[in-house]
């Protein structure tokens, strides 16, 4: 059977330090990365949970619920603009990605001066689409009006990023989650589902975002998009159908995007070896040059699993690296080695 080439780590990893991810990362995979995140370690663990702490920091901005809800050392409560604010006169603190950026690309350099890390190899940033955040933690009928001022605090952050890194060193990840319970507008624990704050055009309105955030990215910095169904406890918050709303939204964004899309990366259910599942890969208009990453990795069943995977989607994705379905930061302590070293049992290096 032919292997998959390749393979790429989305972002979170379950290690406590971002020197153990990048010197684990490069030891067990090497040359089957193209860019090592830093494990979106200290209060990134959990995504996108540590912003509202950050935001509840501005002046206009107040928490919903008199009580927090602690998630190791973060508050999970929602925030909302409050009453009488004008949400145009809000203004954030740094929302913490440049300076997380920073500090892990200097840790990174110094890794690789030691040899560590192999030559070539790019720093991956992987930030959330400011849709995921205002969407996630906003009420409803607030978001039109906080969205263009969370996605101003973002942009800061981003330009930062690009100025403060060579760009021949930086990969930027846009995560696209929420987008996706917009799509299949599910509830998901107990929560009713997310409903598009800017008209009746749901996927004109997400392809936009999702263009306008690639071409913020220069040419000569890498850009990639992960495309997800969540990952809370290892679980998605819908499994999808097939993978045809995944490859409707990547084709998409080819169109609509000014620049080339260095990767895109598509979540595989561990229970999907049937090629239903993969069928809508054959019409994923993937542009010359862009890697494909599939996420048929899954700690549960190794490469075994994987295996079977792997010999549906390449009747339909001839060409494709791998990838877990999302992060693994929230996986077992314990268990991250393995999981590394799977991709390389399926993959063949670079």
């Amino acid at each position: 059977m032919a292997q998959p080439q390749g393979a790429h780590l989305v972002g979170s990893v379950n290690y406590d330090d971002a020197e153990t991810t990048i010197r684990t990362a490069a030891e067990v995979l090497g040359g089957h990365l193209r860019r090592i995140p830093d494990g979106e370690v200290g209060p990134r663990f959990h995504w996108i949970l540590f912003q509202p702490d950050v935001l509840a920091e501005a002046e206009g901005i107040e928490r919903v619920g008199d009580h927090p809800i602690p998630v190791k050392m973060l508050d999970a409560r929602p925030v909302r603009i409050a009453d009488g604010v004008d949400p145009a006169t809000i203004e954030f603190p740094p929302l913490g990605y440049t300076a997380a950026a920073i500090e892990s690309y200097a840790l990174f350099r110094r890794l690789r001066e030691e040899g560590a890390v192999p030559a070539g190899v790019r720093f991956q940033v992987s930030l959330p689409t400011p849709l995921a955040v205002v969407g996630a933690f906003f009420p409803a009928e607030q978001r039109a009006a906080i969205e263009p001022v969370y996605r101003a605090a973002m942009y800061r952050e981003l330009d930062e990023i690009l100025a403060a890194i060579p760009h021949d060193d930086l990969a930027i990840q846009w995560d696209n989650a929420v987008e996706f319970q917009l799509i299949e507008q599910v509830e998901y624990r107990g929560k009713p589902a997310v409903e598009p704050w800017w008209g009746d055009d749901l996927w004109a309105g997400l392809v936009a975002r999702s263009a306008e955030q690639a071409d913020l990215v220069p040419a000569d910095v890498e850009v990639g998009f992960h495309l997800c169904y969540g990952d809370v406890a290892e679980k998605h918050f819908v499994e999808p159908a097939d993978a045809a709303n995944l490859v409707r939204f990547a084709n998409g964004l080819f169109e609509a995007s000014g620049r080339s899309i260095t990767w895109l990366h598509l979540p595989v259910p561990i229970e999907r070896d049937d090629e239903a599942y993969y069928a809508p890969l054959a019409g994923l208009a993937l542009p010359e040059g862009t890697e494909l990453y599939l996420g048929l990795i899954h700690r549960e069943d190794g490469a075994a699993g994987a295996a079977g995977r792997i010999e549906t989607a390449l009747r339909y994705a001839p060409v494709f690296g791998v990838a877990t379905e999302c992060g693994i930061g929230r996986a077992p302590a314990g268990t991250t080695e393995e999981i590394l070293t799977t991709h390389a049992e399926v993959a063949t290096a670079w």
